[in-house]
């Protein structure tokens, strides 16, 4: 594959939050722990060292095995996993939702990254182990989110009526999906590779997070990933200290709420991802997954009979953890608190709440990550390179918008001139004139003059948009070649890697998608991918 890349910031698709923390502001400081350099992690490691305790270690190491007795394994995963109880071993991890068959593309990448970073770090620092993790959001319950992927433009949806964590659904029903998808597919060589992976994961196994588990192990096991359930009693219980923080002091409303406040004091550009609430955390059982919310001293849960007193709250949640769950909020504490954890990976989106949560960690003594990027990348197959060469077209184009990229081109391939900017100047100096006219004659006559030159540029624009839209209709074919190639890059008009599932290039590929993709990405390198294949 061939390899370019192009800022992140002049693709138009990343919030001006995200850009500025990539071009590492000064004004953004405050809000993170390290910059994603090389060089940071070893003072991170040394941090994360001071407060991760060896009882944490062990924990985390007899809950995962235990999670893994009921699936297989490889032996670097394994060894990973085995490994976690030594002082020297830390992890980078992503966090991912439980999309049906992965759902868009960019789950590889997040999980490639992962694995490509801790590479990196046992490079740099051979005396350590790096281990990566995918977090599996089974606790979620947006069932919309997650039951369905795109291949070739068609939505393969599976359609029940659910309850609670998603991580607890049975995945009795897929059977349906499981056949529509191999129609589809074809008879190819890849196609029944792709058939045979999606029936083993979603066909022969109860649950979506066991199903899931599957999956990213079939696809990434060879590489040591490490993949956690947090819907688990022994990790929670390491959870209620912190717990008991939220739901009765309050700690991450009133610090995420000072956050924000500062964040919005830096740039007003800067949009709020998530918001705090006064208790951040579900109650889970038996199907449902409800806000927990506090009324005169009464602690509610949210759409059922439910409730307790502040005494009974306490006892409920240090005799049964498991019941309850992490918001938004809550989860990426929880993640730091069970973990030996240097870095998040994570999408624009998730850094954006990540920004949010430092002032939270530092108030309850938990070490905040290094957070980064993961890796975007744009794949554009052979054909489409020759005809973008012969379009005359630079990869940059196409990340403009549909008509800011057809009026682009029109005005480059069109034989007449339709750009009236020197059109305006000249008139603009003409108009000077007539001020400095009107100045001496009688001041009064200077708004007439602004509105007769306002008046004339409008004309002027005027004019220019339906010579434009002229040349359109007389180069129709030009436009037709060029938006169609566009939107097959760019499905709905959105980027690439939100559309698309990985089976789409799997079926180009085959068993050499992962490896060539995990040549090609390299975390650190902060910039979009443009692959060429």
């Amino acid at each position: 594959m061939e390899v370019d890349c192009i800022p992140f910031r002049k693709t138009g698709y990343f919030s001006p939050l995200i850009c500025d923390y990539l071009d590492n502001s000064t004004a953004l400081t405050p809000f993170f722990n390290r910059f994603p350099k090389l060089e940071n992690f070893l003072p991170q490691l040394e941090e994360k060292k001071q407060n991760y305790t060896d009882q944490h270690r062990e924990v985390l190491a007899n809950v995962l095995l235990q999670q893994y007795e009921r699936s297989s394994t490889t032996s670097s995963t394994l060894s990973n996993i085995k490994s976690i109880r030594e002082a020297s071993t830390f992890t980078v991890v992503t966090g991912h939702q439980l999309n049906l068959f992965t759902g868009p593309l960019y789950f590889l990448y997040k999980i490639i990254a992962t694995i490509n970073l801790t590479e990196k770090l046992k490079k740099a620092y051979p005396e350590y182990h790096f281990v990566p993790v995918y977090w599996m959001a089974t606790e979620d319950h947006d069932f919309e989110e997650i039951n369905y992927f795109n291949f070739e433009g068609q939505k393969m949806r599976w359609d029940i009526n659910p309850g609670g964590a998603v991580g607890r659904l049975s995945t009795q029903g897929l059977q349906e999906v499981a056949r529509v998808f191999s129609k589809q597919l074809g008879v190819s060589d890849n196609a029944r590779q792709l058939v045979s992976l999606f029936e083993k994961a979603y066909l022969e196994h109860p649950t979506l997070s066991a199903a899931t588990r599957y999956l990213a192990n079939a696809l990434f096991g060879e590489y040591g990933l490490v993949i956690l359930d947090g819907d688990d009693r022994s990790l929670k219980q390491l959870l209620v200290p912190y717990a008991k923080q939220d739901i009765f002091d309050k700690v991450p409303f009133t610090k995420v709420s000072e956050t924000m406040q500062a964040l919005s004091q830096v740039s007003e550009s800067y949009n709020i991802q998530v918001n705090p609430r006064e208790i951040n955390y579900f109650y889970i059982k038996e199907g449902i997954r409800e806000r927990i919310i506090e009324k005169e001293g009464t602690f509610l849960v949210n759409g059922t009979s439910l409730k307790f007193s502040r005494d009974a709250l306490t006892k409920e949640l240090e005799t049964h953890p498991e019941r309850f769950s992490p918001n938004v909020i809550a989860r990426p504490l929880y993640q730091e608190i069970i973990l030996p954890n240097l870095c998040y990976i994570g999408g624009g989106g998730e850094l954006a709440y990540w920004l949010e949560l430092k002032d939270y960690f530092e108030a309850l003594n938990v070490t905040f990550p290094i957070l980064l990027l993961r890796n975007s990348v744009l794949m554009i197959t052979e054909k489409a390179t020759k005809k973008l060469n012969k379009m005359q077209l630079e990869v940059e184009d196409l990340f403009l918008k549909q008509s800011s990229l057809i009026n682009k081109k029109i005005r480059q391939i069109s034989n007449i001139p339709i750009d009236f900017t020197p059109q305006k100047k000249a008139l603009e100096s003409q108009f000077e004139a007539l001020y400095e006219l009107a100045q001496k004659t009688d001041p009064s006559f200077l708004g007439a003059v602004k509105a007769q030159e306002v008046k004339q540029k409008k004309g002027l624009d005027h004019l220019e948009k339906r010579l434009l839209k002229a040349q359109k209709r007389k180069l129709k074919d030009h436009v037709t070649r060029l938006t169609a190639l566009q939107n097959q890059l760019f499905p709905n008009h959105a980027l690439q890697e939100r559309q698309l599932n990985f089976s789409e290039l799997y079926l180009q590929y085959g068993e050499e998608l992962i490896p060539l993709l995990k040549q090609a990405l390299d975390p650190l390198k902060q910039e979009f991918l443009i692959l060429r294949h």
